[in-house]
């Protein structure tokens, strides 16, 4: 322990408790937050089922009824008056007019004209930047309480479309040339540079398939999905009103030789898959945001805290790999180890990806993505951020014990993001 003590003055608490770990082998208690009332919480977090994209049961629906569904639960969850709302920001990547979008569904939620809106995007991280930007508003005391969230109709996007009028000079910036890269190359780039096998990625695939499965059959999704009823035409052009409660994507029966049948998807030769790789879908989520002054004054339930959160750049042609850089950020600033944490949501973009940053950082599997993750029931892009943070609220509520939760993900043209939740029953 001398070593430790020499050190010491030099290292920043959680560097220390690092040492202490590596020299004695003991394990700690992760350090508790003082608990101020200028905090961020998360008072309500909900999400819509997540269909499949174009032949889904959202397919005839729009984005700002899905979106308006998930507002409404929230209100409705918590019993706040609409017009009490400081701010909304919605997530979303490829509607021209999120914007418009986010402004019906609030009117269609019942939440008057003179709550603003905005939306943002920063790809797949849209969910949880809105989120930040409603949190960013109340550190600042703009208003204490606002209205954070996502949407994606995936059904309605035109892959491929929208790069027609580029400046030629992009050509000639690598990194800019990159950003151009199909999603599903970087992942192959990802596999091939980091030595990710086709078989591990399917192994990873099928987990999150069979965990999904069973936190449905389990009934633990229920807390966080908000039933949402629509009219769906078949293909016979009849309407019918169906009531959705569950996600559509997951496939409880997949197995290693179902998935290593599957050819690769977009680079003859490779590993990635329609079975290895999210899903292309439609859903929304919406988180109620607020102070902890805010919260305690009204009576309102805190299913989490915020306490910490980054973004990072990383090289485009491996965009995949933001979780392994973001995440150690969020952990340094809130002076937290790896095994700090409980559980960690990372987003499933691919499988490639998913298990390079799973193993980079040396996380415990058990850990990550506890109920399933996005290639078994879902990446409804804008909205994915959002419902990440309602599957980590309601998991670490359900355990019913202090816990800490890392909500993450990569994003497209190099980015990489992470946010660390503490629940205090």
């Amino acid at each position: 322990m001398e070593r430790i003590n020499v050190l010491a003055k030099h290292l920043s608490v959680s560097d220390k408790n690092r040492i202490v770990q590596e020299d004695t082998g003991s394990s700690r208690e992760p350090p508790r937050f003082p608990n101020k009332p200028d905090d961020v919480v998360v008072v309500s977090a909900l999400r819509t089922p997540i269909g499949k994209s174009r032949r889904g049961f959202f397919k005839d629906t729009h984005g700002d009824d899905l979106l308006s569904a998930a507002f409404t639960g929230v209100l409705k969850s918590v019993d706040i008056k609409p017009d009490e709302i400081g701010d909304i920001c919605i997530g979303n990547v490829n509607d021209g007019k999120s914007s418009v979008t986010a402004r019906f569904a609030q009117f269609y939620s019942g939440i008057p004209y003179t709550v603003p809106a905005s939306s943002v995007n920063r790809q797949c991280g849209s969910g949880l930047q809105a989120f930040m930007n409603i949190a960013g508003g109340i550190k600042n005391k703009a208003y204490p309480l606002g209205l954070a969230g996502g949407v994606e109709m995936m059904t309605k996007d035109k892959i491929g479309k929208g790069f027609e009028e580029l400046n030629s000079k992009v050509m000639d910036y690598e990194d800019a040339k990159n950003c151009l890269i199909p999603m599903g190359i970087t992942s192959e780039n990802v596999a091939e540079r980091y030595g990710v096998t086709r078989e591990r990625q399917d192994k990873f695939s099928m987990a999150s398939h069979q965990k999904a499965a069973k936190a449905t059959k389990e009934g633990h999704f229920k807390a966080e999905i908000i039933p949402v009823t629509v009219q769906v035409t078949d293909k016979n052009g009849d309407e019918k009103t169906i009531t959705v409660t569950q996600d559509e994507g997951i496939r409880p029966n997949t197995t290693m030789e179902v998935l290593s049948k599957l050819k690769p998807a977009f680079k003859q030769g490779g590993s990635t898959t329609a079975g290895n790789s999210s899903q292309t879908s439609d859903g929304a989520a919406a988180v109620l945001v607020a102070s902890r002054a805010e919260a305690e004054r009204r009576g309102l339930p805190i299913l989490g805290t915020l306490r910490a959160f980054a973004v990072t750049g990383v090289p485009p042609d491996v965009m995949g790999i933001g979780p392994a850089a973001a995440i150690p950020e969020a952990l340094k600033m809130a002076g937290l180890t790896i095994d700090d944490i409980d559980i960690y949501e990372i987003n499933e973009a691919f499988a490639s990806q998913a298990v390079y940053c799973v193993d980079k950082l040396g996380i415990p599997h058990e850990k990550v993505n506890p109920k399933g993750g996005a290639i078994a029931f879902g990446h409804p892009l804008g909205a994915t951020g959002a419902r990440m943070i309602a599957t980590l609220v309601h998991e670490q509520k359900r355990r019913g014990k202090r816990s800490l939760g890392v909500v993450s993900m990569c994003m497209g043209t190099g980015m990489g993001a992470a946010a660390i939740f503490e629940y205090q029953p």
